[in-house]
């Protein structure tokens, strides 16, 4: 809406519908959808292509990936409860939820790396056949995210420790938005690496 200033004839806002920082986070996800959208359908169509590329997943360790799925989705529990904390204004408790966040998201990086080192040792490497490619390709790129969103949100902490998180808990929201992406995101990859 927005109303008349009589003495001036300029027009102001009365209620600002997004911020614009939260509208440039969409716009970011909005990209970040199409590019790992893309390469997600490729997947598809070239799995369907080649039903052989199921004796390739079968060496993938569902028990790991399950594991790793439940650290990515307890870690964005935390951001969650890390955002509530701040518009509560409870500094203390969303510095823990920062933490154990960044903390789930460092798990999560050293699970994948884990699982990595075990797929080259046994000689399945990125080059080894078109699943395989994928596979690290989809992986990594998500992993990167993951470092991203990691280093985010300990910048965050870090500055939750210098000084009250008042100031930039809108920023915590951002953070939250771009963590979540990064869930589903793997909510996709998992069902479709490791049980299709």
């Amino acid at each position: 809406m927005h109303s008349a200033n009589a003495a001036t004839g300029t027009m102001t806002h009365a209620n600002r519908a997004i911020p614009s920082g939260k509208l440039a986070m969409w716009w970011f996800l909005a990209s970040e959808i199409i590019t790992f959208g893309g390469l997600i359908s490729s997947y598809i169509v070239f799995r369907v292509a080649h039903p052989q590329w199921a004796e390739d997943a079968e060496h993938l360790s569902v028990a790991i990936a399950t594991l790793n799925t439940l650290v990515l989705l307890s870690s964005s529990l935390t951001m969650v409860l890390a955002f509530a904390a701040v518009e509560q204004r409870d500094d203390r408790r969303a510095r823990k939820w920062l933490a154990l966040t960044v903390g789930g998201g460092l798990v999560f990086l050293l699970i994948k790396a884990l699982e990595w080192s075990l797929e080259i040792g046994a000689g399945r490497m990125p080059g080894a056949s078109g699943f395989w490619s994928f596979y690290f390709t989809l992986t990594g790129l998500h992993g990167l995210h993951v470092l991203g969103g990691v280093v985010v949100n300990a910048a965050l902490w870090i500055a939750a420790m210098r000084r009250r998180l008042q100031p930039i808990g809108h920023r915590v929201e951002f953070a939250g938005l771009y963590w979540h992406f990064v869930d589903m995101v793997w909510i996709f990859l998992f069902p479709l690496l490791y049980l299709g």
